[in-house]
């Protein structure tokens, strides 16, 4: 709580995002996606949930396009991102050239201090209903199986232990 707001540097999609560079949800190799009250959530979510606990609000987002426009999905346009390179698919995508980048992240960086005030706390109602889903390997299940649990979290302290 004595934070004035949270930075996601580097950020990536969450899993299944057509155009994410190496879009994932806490695991590539299990596959992992989580859903709280219905809506099909990232590590971009999961984070800015985390710091909305504490009233602390996400002001600044940098990754590739697509978790650009999650971004400002979950957190709304107040929220400053920054796209460092456009997915072409999962493993491939278009850097922009590094100077542009730079500059970008530096105005970005400027223009999310700026924002704080204007920048809403990300919260999710509780108790949150939560599904996940992964894959699960095993000698008998190689290429994995697909598992899924519903349940209850209490808080948001506890969201990524679900």
């Amino acid at each position: 709580a004595t934070y004035s707001a949270l930075v996601l540097v580097g950020m990536h999609a969450m899993m299944g995002t057509p155009d994410g560079v190496l879009n994932h949800t806490q695991s590539s190799r299990n596959e992992n996606r989580y859903w709280y009250n219905g809506v099909e959530s990232g590590e971009i979510a999961q984070g800015a949930a985390i710091a909305g606990h504490f009233n602390v609000p996400t002001i600044l987002v940098t990754g590739d396009e697509a978790a650009c426009r999650e971004a400002r999905k979950f957190l709304g346009s107040e929220c400053v991102t920054v796209a460092t390179k456009r997915g072409l698919a999962r493993e491939s995508a278009e850097l922009y050239p590094f100077e542009e980048v730079r500059k970008a992240l530096y105005e970005g960086a400027k223009r999310s201090v700026a924002a704080i005030p204007k920048c809403k706390p990300y919260r999710l109602q509780l108790p949150i209903k939560a599904k996940k889903q992964w894959l699960s390997f095993d000698a008998q299940n190689p290429k994995g199986k697909l598992m899924t649990k519903e349940g209850e979290i209490p808080d948001m302290l506890h969201i990524l232990s679900f």
